[in-house]
């Protein structure tokens, strides 16, 4: 063999030997996994009148569901009047604590009553519970809760969700339907979830305290 030939071979051996000796690329890196945080704060389809500055949302039945899953760390505020509250009906487990009041001056462009704040709002809500508590808020139809959300934001809350379609649900919009403008799309009380008339004082809003035993 000539000496030619002979560096040739050398030479292709040392470029084999260098190729082999090349780390292998690494494998492309994993996506991490959305937390649950994450998750709840993703952006969402959710009416600019329903939206909160928490951005934390839930569904009636979503709201139902992690209630079940801890019945004692999950709190729900029912933040409609005491009379929506008794006479509409309400979820069994909701503590009553409006942030608004019915008043008897006629809104004529809403073509509805009007309403007034409910001063004391917050804090009734700091009475029962705390800032690290989970707290869902419902209403009609979530678009009285989300500014209810945001006013316990400001205070302090920070896990506080917004039941968007709220205990009546959003009204049906449809012109050839029966049920226009009827609140039968979603909510609480139409998603088979439970609901009563009935009244627990420890639940229902007594600004003035629990009467007294006779």
């Amino acid at each position: 063999m000539s000496i030619l030939a002979i560096l040739l071979l050398l030479s292709c051996s040392l470029l084999a030997g260098a190729q082999s000796d090349k780390p292998a690329a690494a494998p492309p890196a994993e996506k991490p996994v959305a937390t649950t945080a994450e998750v709840q704060k993703a952006p969402l389809e959710i009416p600019k009148d329903k939206q909160t500055t928490l951005g934390m949302y839930l569904t009636a039945k979503e709201a139902y569901d992690m209630w079940q899953k801890d019945q004692q760390g999950v709190k729900i505020i029912d933040c409609r009047t005491p009379e929506e509250y008794a006479f509409i009906g309400h979820a069994p487990m909701a503590m009553n604590i409006p942030s608004k009041f019915m008043t008897y001056t006629w809104n004529e462009k809403k073509k509805e009553y009007a309403m007034k704040p409910n001063p004391n709002f917050v804090k009734e809500v700091k009475k029962r519970f705390t800032k690290d508590d989970t707290i869902l808020v419902m209403c009609r139809s979530g678009q009285r809760s989300a500014p209810s959300v945001d006013l316990l934001s400001k205070a302090g809350f920070t896990k506080v969700y917004n039941i968007t379609d709220g205990f009546e649900g959003d009204k049906i919009k449809d012109p050839n339907s029966p049920n226009k403008g009827k609140r039968m799309k979603n909510g609480w009380r139409i998603s088979d979830l439970p609901w009563t008339y009935d009244l627990d004082v420890n639940l229902i809003y007594l600004p003035k305290g629990k009467p007294k035993a006779k």
